[in-house]
C-alpha cells in the first residue's frame, strides 16, 4: 500500500507545501492581530472576534468560490489545452471583481446593523470601525486569491506563498505602528490592525500580479483566443464555484455563529472563543493547503483521463490529511497553556481558552479530513451533494446541538465546541464515503471546454 500511494504523496506533498506556507501566512495575520490586540483590554478582543467572524462568515464566499478556478487549470493544462488556462486566468478576475461588489454591499448593511446580534454596545462599536476597514480590502484579498488559483492550478506554487509571507511581515510592522502608535503615528487600537491588514492585502495582490504577467514561466499559459466564448467560462467558474464557496460558508457560518452565542454569555468567553478559533485555525490551513493540492492532482488526472490516478491521488490526499492533523492535535493538546499565554493575560480568558484547545485537539482529525474531502471532490466537479452535506453537518446538527448544551443543558461555551466537533465528524464521514463512491464510478469522458 505505501509502494502505491508514495508517488501520489510525493506530488501532493509537492503542490501542498507552497500553498500551505501561503495559506499559513494569510491566517497569521489574523493571528498576528489577535495576538497584538490581545495586549489591549479584553474588549477590543471581543471585538475582533465579532468582526472576523462576520467578515469571513460572507467573505468565504469569494474566496471558496474562486476555489474552483485551480482544478479547472488543471484539468485544461492535463488536457495540454493551454489556451483555456489563459480563459480561466481572465475570467477568475472577472469573478473576484463581480464577488467583491456583492460581498462588499451585503457587508456595509450587516456593519451598519451590527445591533441584530446583540452583543454589549462597546463590543459593537470597536466591531463596526474594524469591519469597515476590513471591508474596503475585500477587492484585493479576492484579486490575489483568482491569481493564486490560477498559478496553484499550473503547479506554479511557490510565487504566491513568498509573497504571502512578505505581505505578513509588512502586516506585523504595520500593526506595530497603527496599533500601538510608533514612528509618530497615533495609537488606533483595533482600527489600527484593520489598517495594516488592508495595506498588507493590497501589497499581496499587486505583487502577484505583476509577477504572474512578467514572469516567462507563465507566458505558455496567457495567449488568449479572443474569439472564445468567454463568458461560458465564466459561468462555469460559478457553477461549479459557487457550491464550493457554499460549503465553505455553511461550515464558517457555523463557526461565526457559535461566535454569536458565546457572545450571549459574556465578553470574556468571545475572548477565549476568539484565542482559541485562532490557533484552531492555523492547523486549518495546513488541511486547506493538501485539500488544494489533492484538488490539483485529481482535477489533472481528470483531464489526462487516468482512472486510476484519479482514485489514488484522492485517497493519498485523505490519509496525508489525516497524518498532518493527528500530529496537530498532539500539539496543541501538549502546549495548550503555553501557546495561550501568547495571546492575552487575562485570567479568566486564558483557563477558558485553554479548555477550548483541548476540544480543538480532538476535531482536529475530523477537520482535517472533511476539509480534503471537500477538496477532492471539487477536483472532479461534484459540488452539489457535498454542499448538502455541510448544510445537514453544520446546521441541522451541529448549531442546534450546541444551543442545546449551551444555554439548556448549561455546559456554557464548551457545549458549543462539543457539538462543533461532532459536526466535523459527521461531515467528514460523510465527504470521504462520497468520494471514495463517486470516484469509483466517474465518467472519463474529456470534452473540450464550450468550444
Amino acid at each position: 500500500m505505501y509502494q502505491r500511494y508514495l508517488p501520489y504523496f510525493k506530488q501532493i506533498t509537492i503542490l501542498s507545501l507552497p500553498i500551505i506556507v501561503g495559506q499559513l501566512g494569510i491566517v497569521l495575520m489574523g493571528v498576528a492581530d489577535v495576538i497584538m490586540i490581545g495586549k489591549l483590554e479584553a474588549v477590543q478582543l471581543a471585538a475582533a472576534s465579532l468582526a472576523n467572524a462576520i467578515y469571513f462568515f460572507i467573505a468565504i464566499l469569494g474566496i471558496g468560490t474562486l476555489s474552483a478556478v485551480s482544478p479547472l487549470v488543471a484539468k485544461s493544462k492535463g488536457a495540454a489545452k493551454l489556451k483555456e488556462c489563459a480563459i480561466w486566468l481572465k475570467q477568475a478576475i472577472l469573478a473576484s471583481v463581480l464577488l467583491s461588489l456583492f460581498i462588499g454591499i451585503v457587508l456595509f448593511v450587516i456593519t451598519q446593523n451590527l445591533h441584530w446580534f446583540k452583543q454589549t454596545p462597546a463590543v459593537t462599536q470597536l466591531a463596526k470601525n474594524y469591519l469597515h476597514l476590513l471591508n474596503i480590502g475585500t477587492l484585493p484579498m479576492l484579486l490575489f486569491v483568482a491569481l493564486k488559483q490560477y498559478s496553484d492550478g499550473l503547479g506554479i506554487t511557490k510565487p504566491s506563498a513568498i509573497i504571502t509571507i512578505i505581505a505578513l511581515l509588512i502586516n506585523v510592522f504595520l500593526n506595530w505602528v497603527f496599533i500601538y502608535g510608533h514612528w509618530g503615528a497615533k495609537p488606533l487600537g483595533l482600527v489600527g490592525a484593520g489598517i495594516a491588514t488592508t495595506l498588507a492585502r493590497i501589497i499581496m495582490a499587486v505583487s502577484l500580479f505583476v509577477y504572474v504577467k512578467t514572469q516567462a514561466i507563465y507566458k505558455p499559459y496567457l495567449e488568449l483566443n479572443k474569439q472564445e466564448n468567454n463568458a461560458m467560462y465564466l459561468k462555469q467558474i460559478f457553477k461549479i464555484g459557487i457550491p464550493s464557496g457554499l460549503q465553505y460558508f455553511f461550515e464558517v457560518g457555523a463557526f461565526a455563529f457559535a461566535a454569536i452565542m458565546i457572545g450571549w454569555i459574556n465578553e470574556f468567553a468571545l475572548a477565549a472563543h476568539q484565542v482559541a478559533i485562532n490557533i484552531a485555525s492555523i492547523s486549518y490551513m495546513i488541511a486547506t493547503g493538501i485539500s488544494a493540492g489533492g484538488s490539483i492532482a485529481v482535477g489533472e488526472a481528470l483531464g489526462r483521463k487516468n482512472k486510476k490516478d484519479i482514485i489514488d491521488a484522492g485517497r493519498s490526499a485523505l490519509i496525508l490529511g489525516a497524518f498532518f492533523m493527528t500530529f496537530c492535535a498532539l500539539f496543541l493538546a501538549s502546549f495548550a497553556p503555553q501557546i495561550v499565554a501568547l495571546y492575552t493575560t487575562d485570567e479568566q480568558v486564558v483557563k477558558m481558552a485553554i479548555y477550548l484547545l483541548y476540544i480543538a485537539a480532538f476535531f482536529q482529525l475530523s477537520d482535517g479530513i472533511q476539509c480534503v474531502g471537500l477538496g477532492i471532490l471539487r477536483g472532479i466537479g461534484d459540488t452539489k451533494i457535498p454542499t448538502l452535506i455541510t448544510v445537514f453537518a453544520y446546521w441541522v446538527i451541529g448549531i442546534p446541538l450546541g444551543y442545546l448544551l449551551c444555554f439548556k443543558l448549561n455546559q456554557s461555551l464548551y457545549g458549543v465546541w462539543m457539538a462543533l466537533l461532532i459536526g466535523l465528524t459527521l461531515s467528514a464521514w460523510l465527504l470521504s464515503k462520497r468520494f471514495l463512491k463517486e470516484s469509483a464510478k466517474i465518467n472519463l469522458s474529456y470534452q473540450p471546454q464550450f468550444n
